[in-house]
Formats: structure tokens, sequence, C-alpha cells
């Protein structure tokens, strides 16, 4: 195996826009580490599946010792794991609140504190974080200060970073979505969701995904929070 091989490290990876994200990086002949709640263990070739919760650090340190143990490096993390649930603020849980905190923030700090520790080390590298263009522009119809409160603390670290490792050879990005088709969203709903967006239709994986290969070739770019949403940050469309 040639060490000039890229990998590729994506979170949240057994669905939705993780799965889009890993058949992307694969076709453009990486070597990827897979990893999330559900995601059968095992190694595919150039693939190696690691079962774990991305809110425990043992995840991280399973992760980037599989990536080093298989590959030896790793070029590219993708921060995917996420969750989302739209409610009224005082009737979120203080299960749901542990949840947010520990998919949504936990988990990006294990996980990009590991790549970064990884990455200055090879002097190159590259982190990108999904997150979402409810932090800009909330929607009363959408109730989700929860995602804002989460989402929106990794938009402002994704700054942080980028500035605080710039002259590393580490780069720091993030894709903003508007509402995306994935499972997550059942097809009866997709006409009203697609009425959030001005552009009048919902985001494909494929729209995100695509995000996130740009930004990974995008050496001149970093503190980016790229928006895929369909003109959801730049304002309202009255119909």
């Amino acid at each position: 195996m040639s060490a000039e091989r890229k990998v590729a490290v994506v979170t949240g990876a057994s669905q939705g826009i993780g799965a889009g994200i890993v058949q992307a990086f694969r076709y453009r002949n990486f070597r990827v580490v897979a990893t999330s709640r559900s995601i059968t263990p095992g190694t595919d070739g150039d693939l190696v599946r690691v079962q774990g919760d991305v809110g425990a650090r043992q995840t991280a340190e399973s992760v980037f010792k599989a990536a080093l143990d298989h590959f030896g490096r790793v070029d590219t993390l993708v921060n995917n794991a996420g969750i989302f649930v739209a409610k009224p603020f005082t009737a979120y849980s203080q299960d749901d609140y542990a949840s947010y905190i520990s998919t949504n923030v936990t988990g990006f700090f294990h996980m990009t504190q590991r790549a970064l520790e990884l990455m200055s080390k090879q002097g190159h590298g590259h982190i990108v974080t999904i997150t979402t263009s409810l932090v800009d522009q909330p929607m009363s119809s959408v109730p989700a200060a929860l995602a804002s409160l989460t989402k929106g603390g990794l938009n402002a670290a994704t700054r942080a970073l980028a500035i605080e490792y710039a002259r590393s050879g580490i780069r720091v990005n993030a894709v903003s979505p508007g509402i995306i088709k994935t499972p997550m969203h059942p097809a009866e709903a997709h006409p009203a969701l697609a009425l959030l967006h001005p552009v009048g239709r919902m985001g494909d994986i494929s729209d995100i995904v695509d995000a996130v290969l740009y930004l990974d070739g995008a050496g001149f770019v970093t503190g980016e929070v790229l928006h895929v949403d369909g003109g959801q940050a730049a304002g309202h469309h009255m119909p």
C-alpha cells in the first residue's frame, strides 16, 4: 500500500450524510476509518469500521489507533456525527440536553483533539465539521435552540482552531447545511420541508458531500463555515 494515499476518519458514518461521505472518499482512493454507534465493526480492505459512541473518549482513542495501525496516518477528519430534535426550548428534557452535549460537543472535542495531536506531528491535516444553518437563521417553525447552542459552538470553535493551527499546516472548516433528504426526515414531510428553503427544495446528501470534498481540496481555505442551505442563511423568501 502506498504511503501517499490519503486517509479520512468519518464519524456518524453508518447512514445518511456520513455514509455518503465515506463512499465519496473511497471513490477518490482514500483509505477510510468509519465510526458510529450502530456500525458493524470490521475491516474491508481500505475501509475500517469502528463501533462506538462518539461522546466517549475511548471511541476517539480506538478510531485513531485503528487508523494508525492500518494506515499509518490521518489526513482528514470529518465530524459528521450529530443529533437534532426540534422542540420548544422548555420541552427539552435533561436527557435531551445530555444527549446533545455528548454527541454534538463532547464527540467533537474528543475526535478533534486527537486529530490535532496527530496532525500536528505530521505537519498537515484538515478537519471539517457538519453544523446547521439554523445557527445563523433560526425559524419559528423549527424550534431548535439546543441545535444552535451546540452547533453554534462548533462554528465558533472552527474559526478559533483555524487561527490557532494556521501556521501548523492544519486547516479547520465547517459545512452548514439546510434540511437534507436523509432517513431523519420521512418522505411525507419533504414538501413542507422544501418550502423552508428560498430555492424551494430540500438538499440532497450529494450537496453536502460535494461541499466536504471541495473544502478538503481547497488548500487556501480555513476558518470557513460554508453554507449549503438553499439560501436559508442569506435571508427569507416570501412566496
